[in-house]
C-alpha cells in the first residue's frame, strides 16, 4: 500500500474524459495512484468531495496579460494568480505586453521572472515577443524557455510593442521555423481597420470599425506564411467566424496552424451589449449572435483548438474613459477568474459535457503548450485539481473578484459552476484550508 500525502475521494471525477467515482492519491505534488472510491490508502490527510462536486483537472490558461512590471496598476502577479486560483486555473502563461519593458529581450524575461517568483500563487510561464527590434534575436529567448513569440499585424495600442509589417512577418516566421519555435499572432489587418469612424456608445457600430475582413485578410497572410516557411503558427482570440473556411482549408492541407477563441466571444453578442458598455470592448471585437454560434460549432468540430481567457485588464478610468465612448475606452476584458464558469454556462446550455469544457481549457491547452505534467488527472501528472460544483449558480459582481481593478464584462451576469477548492500540486490554493503566500512555480517550455 502506498504511503501518500493526500487522498481525494470523489463520487464524481473527470478521468480519461469520463466522470466516474474515484480516489486520487497524491505524494510530493504528483498523482501517484487512482483507485476506486473506497480504495484504502495510507495517507496523512484525506478529503471527501460532496455529491454535487466533480473533481476536474486545473485549467491551463495560455493567454493572460499580467502587465507587471511597468503597468502594475492595471494588474500584477499577486492579484492575477489569486484570481486564477479562485477560478480553478492552476497554470497561466503570461503575454509579453502590456508590461514595461515587454518580454522581448533576455533581460526583460529575467526581470519578469524575478517579479513573478515572489508573488505567484499558481504556476506561471512566459511568452516572448516578436517586434521589429527583436527579430534576429528570437533564438536566445527560445533557448531561455519562453513558450513562443507573440506578434501583432496591426498596432497593439502601446508604443513599446510595435506591429510587424508583412515583410517582417515572413522574416519572423523564417527565423522561428529555423529553431522549431511557435509564432502566436494577433491577426487583424490594419488596412481594414476604420480608425476614422466614431462609433460612439454603440457596440455594434464599434464592431463595424474592425470588420470581419480585418481578421480574414490577416489570417490568410499567416496561412500563406506558414505554407512558405513551415513555421508553426497560432491564431490568437479568433473573433470572426468568417475566417473559419480558410482555417479549415489550411488544416486540411496539413499546415501547422492552431486557433483559439475566448470566453467573451462565446458568451456575448454585440446587439445585447448595453449602450456605453465599454467594459465589453476588446480587439478584435465581439460580433453578432450567429457569429458566436458558429464559433461554438467550430470548437465542436475541432477547427478551433483551444479556449483561453485573454485576460486583459486595465484601470477603471481607462476602461470607462469617454463616458461610454468605444473610441476612447481601452480595449481588453478581464475574465480570468470567471473563464471556466463562463464556458461551462455556455457549453452546458448547448448540450456539451464538462469533459468537453476541460478538454478545450485544460487537456488541449496543456498539450498545445507542451506541458506534459498538466491537463489531466492521471498517474505521473501534477496534482493540479479543482473541486468544481457544476450546478451552483451565482451572479458575478466585479468588486468581489480577485483581479486588481473591479471592472469586467461579466459583471451582473449569472454564471453556472463554481470552483470551490483548487489544489496546486496537492496544496490548497483556493477554498477552505488555503495555504497563503507564494505557492506557484515558474515554468519553462519543455517539449513544445
Amino acid at each position: 500500500m502506498l504511503d501518500v500525502d493526500l487522498v481525494i475521494r470523489a463520487p464524481r471525477a473527470l478521468i480519461d474524459g469520463e466522470e466516474r467515482p474515484a480516489s486520487v492519491a497524491i505524494c510530493d505534488g504528483v498523482v501517484v495512484g487512482i483507485g476506486t472510491l473506497e480504495q484504502p490508502w495510507q495517507s496523512d490527510a484525506e478529503r471527501i468531495l460532496g455529491d454535487d462536486e466533480v473533481l476536474v483537472p486545473g485549467v491551463v490558461d495560455t493567454h493572460v496579460h499580467v502587465n507587471e512590471p511597468g503597468r502594475t496598476e492595471w494588474e500584477g502577479f499577486a492579484s492575477a494568480t489569486a484570481a486564477a486560483a479562485a477560478g480553478g486555473v492552476t497554470t497561466i502563461i503570461d503575454m509579453p505586453l502590456n508590461s514595461i519593458p515587454p518580454t522581448t529581450t533576455l533581460e526583460a524575461l529575467e526581470l519578469k521572472r524575478s517579479v513573478a517568483a515572489s508573488k505567484a500563487r499558481v504556476d506561471v510561464g512566459f511568452w516572448g515577443g516578436a517586434i521589429p527590434t527583436s527579430l534576429g534575436h528570437l533564438r536566445e529567448l527560445h533557448e531561455a524557455g519562453v513558450f513562443g513569440f507573440k506578434c501583432f499585424l496591426a498596432p497593439s495600442g502601446v508604443d513599446e510593442y510595435p506591429h510587424l509589417s508583412p515583410a517582417q512577418l515572413l522574416e519572423a516566421m523564417e527565423e522561428i521555423a529555423s529553431f522549431g519555435g511557435r509564432l502566436i499572432v494577433h491577426a487583424e489587418d490594419p488596412g481594414h481597420l476604420d480608425d476614422a469612424s466614431s462609433p460612439g456608445t454603440d457596440a455594434v457600430a464599434f464592431a463595424s470599425t474592425r470588420p470581419d475582413a480585418a481578421e480574414t485578410t490577416a489570417i490568410q497572410s499567416v496561412i500563406d506564411g506558414v505554407r512558405a516557411t513551415g513555421c508553426r503558427a497560432h491564431i490568437l482570440h479568433l473573433s470572426s467566424a468568417a475566417a473559419l473556411p480558410s482555417i479549415r482549408a489550411a488544416k486540411a492541407e496539413g499546415l501547422p496552424l492552431t486557433v483559439e477563441t475566448c470566453p467573451h466571444y462565446l458568451t456575448f453578442d454585440a446587439a445585447h451589449i448595453p449602450d456605453g458598455g465599454t467594459q465589453y470592448k476588446c480587439c478584435p471585437p465581439i460580433r453578432d449572435e450567429a457569429n458566436r454560434e458558429a464559433l461554438w460549432e467550430a470548437l465542436a468540430d475541432g477547427t478551433i483548438d483551444i479556449i483561453a481567457s485573454d485576460h486583459s485588464p486595465a484601470t477603471a478610468d481607462l476602461k470607462l474613459a469617454g463616458h461610454g465612448d468605444f473610441a476612447q475606452a481601452w480595449g481588453g476584458i478581464a475574465g480570468l477568474e470567471v473563464s471556466l464558469s463562463a464556458i461551462w454556462t455556455g457549453a452546458s446550455s448547448r448540450g456539451y459535457a464538462l469533459a468537453d469544457v476541460l478538454g478545450w481549457m485544460s487537456a488541449s491547452t496543456a498539450a498545445w503548450a507542451g506541458l506534459d505534467a498538466k491537463g489531466g488527472i492521471a498517474v505521473g501528472k501534477d496534482a493540479d485539481l479543482v473541486a468544481f460544483a457544476p450546478d451552483d449558480e451565482r451572479v458575478i459582481h466585479a468588486g468581489e473578484l480577485h483581479h486588481k481593478n473591479p471592472v469586467t464584462a461579466f459583471d451582473g451576469h449569472a454564471l453556472r459552476g463554481v470552483a470551490r477548492t483548487t489544489w496546486l500540486r496537492g496544496t490548497v490554493v483556493n477554498g477552505e484550508g488555503s495555504v497563503s503566500g507564494v505557492t506557484g512555480t515558474l515554468i519553462a517550455r519543455t517539449s513544445a
